[in-house]
């Protein structure tokens, strides 16, 4: 990449403009997890993301003008707080850009942003052998030992 350990990214909202890009990231991220979805998957995810009136959206780390990284989350209302609850749902840095703290720049601006849009709460969850996530997650709040259960509905809908 060209970018040393350190070196400033931006992070800004997805635009449509950076359809391919993200969808590069997110070829990368299904291979990370050994995971095939069906295109009217990806293509229904894109779709949600440049929607204004869907609560679903990504944020995407740049460096050297290259998307490098995006933070897909959501708001929603909480059963537990007056406030909304933010989800992030995804996070995944490009192979060649690990190492940058772009992981750690785009949680500090999803926890900046949810901030400043009054939101209570930021959750996420991982796999349980993913200890390089892990550490960069304990490094922020430790594991709330919630165990999840994920039913499959139909199938089409991923495992």
């Amino acid at each position: 990449m060209g970018a040393r350990s350190g070196e400033a990214a931006v992070i800004r909202d997805a635009k449509p403009g950076d359809e391919a890009a993200w969808r590069g990231l997110w070829a990368g991220y299904l291979e990370y997890y050994e995971l095939t979805l069906p295109q009217v998957v990806t293509e229904a995810t894109w779709a949600r993301l440049m929607d204004p009136a869907s609560p679903v959206k990504a944020r995407l780390a740049e460096v050297e003008g290259r998307v490098a990284g995006f933070a897909i989350n959501l708001h929603h209302p909480s059963t537990w707080a007056a406030t909304d609850d933010c989800y992030l749902e995804d996070l995944f840095v490009a192979p060649d850009a690990r190492g940058l703290g772009l992981g750690r720049a785009l949680i500090d601006d999803l926890v900046a942003l949810a901030r400043s849009r009054g939101w209570g709460r930021l959750y996420w969850h991982t796999d349980q052998d993913n200890a390089k996530a892990r550490a960069l997650y304990d490094s922020y709040v430790l594991s709330d030992n919630h165990i999840r259960y994920r039913m499959r509905l139909r199938d089409d809908a991923a495992d």
